[in-house]
């Protein structure tokens, strides 16, 4: 991204200190051009160490004459510096910085050096801090990772965590914050000072972090603003020599704050802050934010204990989460073996799901659930008339969610026709159980009125000064309340969850019970193939020899061309479509011989030659005990379950290997409290992974496992600058 170039929105974008309310969302603050003042910044080209831009306070900072220190020489500048910093130059640097202790500045003393790589790879960045006091943080890193592995509650966790940050920091306050699912956020967790107004419970509109400011945090886990008064020091020169392009600064722990939250804070009486990002299935679930109400330095080694027990937050919520989705699958699928039972007893399903409220409403906590199917209408609960039922299921049609459910907890601000049934329907969970129109599983939820306390009134976050030019974030932070109509309780993760698995349920039951029609009910034929035609679940019903019926076109486009343009006439001539074919044949002959249920996985070649992992579920269709009608093969894709399975292997395999610390990096005390902080590291991940993939959908999983395990990676990582920064003669041996 270049400054002042339109982005793909197509609106420009303010240079760092040039946005207003109307524009800082997209304010460049990673191209601040200048850092705070407690520390010192230099590019250096590399591998000869020239110096290509330094902060203006660089040469007094290192103890050199005034004047410019581009085109010298780092080892001119500071010797200690260049020394420490060559053996780093091998190591990948992007991503996390690096940290060496040198001697620095006239006279010498101890400084904290950061190293690493910008994005657009135009140099090496280095930035100097002076060392804070020595601290024995391994010990209280330890003590913290065992709490937070004992919580078993979001709320214990969450209160937990905020007086572990606040023990560790000294902070005035510090806040446990979480995001919803539009962006705002939510004060979930405090620990503050006596004399300190509570924000605990307040909430905070989306637009308070810009979207710029919420991507950095994905990629700069920790933050720090030492003073909020500072006089920011310009880079200079601004541009690169070498490339001409402004210095990104994404990863600088000394990085300018953008002047709109600098008045931010200075609106809520805020003298310093340290920031840490809570990361939860590669997304950012939240923050920890500390604010001091003077200013106050965080040393390098606090903020690696800091990032450490974040990272170690975000794997338990990962877990926390995955156990109540489990939870949530566990009920699901009583509710299918009540499904099969009532089959078997009483020849229809439908009894299984209204019999017995509660089985249908507690998996959501819902107030009633309504089922639309072939033009009837069962209800159990508290529900709109029929009516209105039948208009929802016609506007969900016009709708029609692509994927999964359809989720919200207004349903009259969606639609205004509907406003009048908040009473008993503010909440809607929509599950499509066939492609049918206006077939849906409904359950609702009625209107919650409630007051919601908002840290300062969200609909007028701009005050207009002496100049009307000059705008500037709200100035007062007291609570305001605002009463929500017309919405429900929101339906969380695990009802959606919940939702999604009972809805493919039903939608298996529908579709086999339409199958079975097909084979019973000839006069229906041309309706209940069309339907069992269009179903997204790949489908052959076959006669009772063998002769192909139908083949659905979910099951065509799993083919190879060859098959596709000519459609099976009976099931063997299938049989080349299977990488075993073989094994199918004599597994097709059971099924049809001896009119036997089939339950088994395949493989099935399809277009481009590709192989696709497939479950089959056969079974033969009695019009009596003694004859059979025909039989329906089920297929679904396992190849995303497959990926699961692969991820879990991976993710087992790389937690074994573990993190070997580079020969000389520890001495052996450091090495072997390194191994026992991170085995606890790896039993919190591992415990996590549990949870995970017991918990969590097969199509989410890989992406969460790899999350887990690149935090561990990136735990193991700090963990080692944090024990090699706490024992310094490490590095002089290593040297």
């Amino acid at each position: 991204m270049i400054q002042g170039v339109p982005s793909g929105s197509g609106h420009a974008e303010p240079a760092f200190g040039e946005a207003d309310l109307t524009n800082c969302e997209r304010e460049q603050i990673h191209f601040a051009g200048s850092v705070q003042p407690h520390g010192a910044l230099l590019v250096v080209r590399e591998p000869e160490l020239t110096i290509l831009q330094a902060s203006a306070n660089a040469a007094a900072f290192l103890g050199n004459p005034p004047g410019a220190l581009a085109g010298r020489s780092l080892a001119l500048v500071a010797s200690d510096v260049a020394l420490r910093i060559e053996p780093l130059l091998a190591d990948p640097l992007d991503t996390i910085p690096a940290i060496v202790q040198c001697q620095a500045g006239r006279p010498a003393a101890p400084h904290d050096v950061l190293v690493h790589r910008p994005a657009c790879g135009a140099g090496l960045i280095i930035e100097l801090e002076r060392a804070g006091p020595a601290q024995e943080l391994s010990r209280y890193v330890e003590g913290a990772l065992q709490t937070i592995l004992g919580a078993w509650s979001m709320r214990a966790l969450s209160d937990g965590v905020a007086r572990i940050f606040r023990d560790l920091t000294g902070y005035d306050r510090v806040m446990v914050y979480r995001f919803d699912d539009e962006g705002h956020g939510e004060v979930i967790a405090e620990e503050r000072a006596a004399h300190l107004e509570a924000y605990l419970g307040n909430r905070y509109p989306a637009s308070d972090i810009p979207r710029m400011a919420r991507r950095l945090y994905e990629h700069n886990r920790v933050r720090v603003l030492v003073d909020v008064g500072y006089a920011p020091v310009p880079v200079l020169p601004r541009r690169s020599p070498d490339t001409d392009a402004e210095l990104d600064l994404s990863l600088c722990v000394l990085r300018s704050i953008s002047p709109m939250h600098i008045q931010y804070l200075q609106n809520m009486g805020v003298g310093a802050t340290l920031v840490m990002s809570i990361m939860v299935g590669g997304r950012l679930w939240g923050l920890v934010a500390c604010h001091h109400y003077a200013p106050r330095f965080a040393p390098f080694g606090m903020r690696a204990a800091c990032e450490l027990i974040a990272e170690a937050l975000g794997t338990r919520i990962a877990a926390l989460e995955s156990f109540a989705q489990a939870q949530a699958e566990l009920s699901v699928r009583r509710l299918e073996q009540r499904l099969i039972e009532a089959i078997s007893r009483e020849g229809d399903w439908r009894s299984a799901l209204f019999d017995q409220q509660e089985a249908l409403l507690q998996p959501l906590n819902a107030s009633g659930a309504a089922l639309l199917l072939e033009g009837q209408v069962r209800t159990t609960g508290d529900v709109p008339a029929t009516p209105a039922l039948r208009a929802i299921g016609e506007w969900l049609d016009r709708k029609r969610p692509e994927q999964g459910v359809f989720v919200t907890s207004a349903l009259g601000q969606q639609a205004r026709q509907f406003a009048p049934l908040s009473p008993v329907a503010a909440g809607l969970v929509a599950a499509p159980i066939s492609t049918a129109p206006g077939e849906y599983l409904l359950w609702f939820r009625p209107e919650q009125v409630r007051t919601v306390t908002w840290g300062g009134d969200p609909t007028k976050p701009v005050l207009v000064g002496g100049n009307p030019a000059q705008l500037s974030p709200r100035q007062s932070f007291a609570r305001w309340h605002q009463v929500v109509e017309g919405t429900s309780e929101a339906w969380t993760p695990r009802d959606q969850t919940a939702a999604r698995l009972i809805g493919d349920t039903v939608a298996d039951v529908v579709l086999q019970f339409r199958s079975v029609r097909l084979l019973i009910a000839q006069d229906q034929l041309a309706q209940v193939r069309r339907q069992v035609g269009l179903s997204d679940q790949p489908v052959i019903i076959a006669d009772e020899l063998g002769g192909v019926q139908l083949a659905n076109e979910a099951l065509l486009r799993l083919l190879s061309e060859p098959l596709r343009s000519t459609p099976p006439r009976n099931l063997e001539s299938l049989l080349v479509a299977f990488t075993d074919p073989d094994d199918v044949a004599e597994r097709i002959r059971d099924v049809i011989a001896g009119r036997r249920n089939w339950r088994g996985e395949v493989g099935l070649r399809g277009p481009g030659d590709e192989v696709r992992p497939m479950l089959v579920r056969a079974d033969p269709v009695f019009s009596a005990p003694d004859r059979v009608l025909g039989f329906v093969f089920l297929f679904t894709d396992l190849s995303e379950r497959k990926q699961a399975e692969a991820a879990r292997r991976r993710f087992q395999e790389g937690i074994v290997q573990g993190h070997p610390v580079r020969q000389g990096r520890l001495d052996g005390e450091a090495d072997l409290l390194f191994r026992n902080l991170l085995n606890t590291v790896v039993e919190n991940a591992q415990l996590a992974a549990l949870e995970i993939t017991d918990g969590v959908e097969v199509a989410r999983m890989p992406r969460m496992l790899d999350s887990v395990h690149a935090s561990v990676r990136r735990t193991a990582t700090v963990l080692e600058h944090l024990l090699r920064h706490a024992n310094p003669a490490t590095d002089d041996d290593a040297a």
